[in-house]
């Protein structure tokens, strides 16, 4: 009986929380609605979302054409998946030589992280684009990829070495024990471990990266951000383009986001 009644309670006071939290929600919901309505009609704005669907996509005769955001999202992701893949690859190979006991290979990391980390990230894509492609003849795809892995691939390094430094000793001392050399150690027993504790923070780094990968703008790669700038300057629906443009980089954040949380409890299950 005094169980039963501890479980109501408690029951009772979770469905009271989530009620208070729903409700704060909506709240500032409309206070920035209100906010939103407030500004745009002093301003004399004059709404036009019926305007924006044609420029995501358009049904016609023959089926489902993109429009000029939907080609910018593709964009965008192509750089952000290339990316990633590099930043993960240039942030480990980084992460182990700063871990390695060789002076050179240390001075190496330590040098390009100085470097990358304490200059803007718009300096080493436009260094990239207009000093080193025409030289090496680069498409300017594959510079703003480069700028964007070796920015991002200075901070993964760094979480990754974290991740590694953070395994207790002792699992070392039982590789070595057991035969292993320090590629298998690496291989079989510590980058598992530390890749599980450092999950959290390479999320926010990609997320960073697709955030990041808007700056590609800059040297007429037509991807989202680029691409709402076009339509803004053919229409000047500048508040409903920005908007659409960030709901759909939300939207992609949010399922990354979601995608490594369901990445992680599996992990944690296994």
């Amino acid at each position: 009986m005094i169980r039963n009644n501890v479980h109501r309670s408690a029951g009772t006071a979770l469905h009271l929380r989530t009620t208070l939290d729903i409700a704060a929600f909506a709240a500032v919901v409309l206070v920035i609605v209100w906010g939103l309505t407030v500004g745009t009609e002093r301003l004399g704005y004059n709404w036009q979302w019926y305007r924006v669907p044609r420029y995501i996509g358009l049904i016609d005769d023959g089926g489902f054409r993109a429009g000029p955001l939907l080609q910018g999202l593709w964009v965008t992701v192509r750089i952000t998946a290339v990316g990633m893949v590099m930043a993960f690859t240039i942030g480990l190979v980084t992460a182990l030589l700063r871990l390695s006991r060789s002076f050179a290979a240390i001075a190496a990391a330590r040098g390009y992280l100085e470097l990358i980390r304490n200059t803007p990230l718009l300096i080493q894509l436009f260094f990239i684009y207009f000093v080193i492609a025409p030289v090496v003849d680069m498409s300017a795809f594959t510079a703003a990829v480069l700028a964007l892995s070796l920015f991002e691939g200075s901070y993964i390094s760094e979480i990754i070495r974290s991740g590694v430094l953070s395994v207790s000793r002792g699992q070392w001392e039982a590789s070595y024990s057991l035969g292993l050399s320090t590629w298998q150690t690496y291989r079989y027993v510590i980058l598992p471990q530390a890749v599980r504790r450092v999950l959290p923070p390479l999320t926010s780094q990609a997320i960073s990266l697709i955030k990041d990968s808007a700056l590609v703008s800059t040297i007429a790669i037509y991807d989202l951000t680029m691409q709402g700038q076009a339509v803004i300057a053919e229409t000047f629906l500048t508040f409903e383009i920005w908007f659409t443009v960030a709901a759909i980089y939300l939207v992609i954040t949010v399922s990354l986001s979601f995608l490594v949380h369901m990445l992680e409890d599996w992990v944690h299950l296994e």
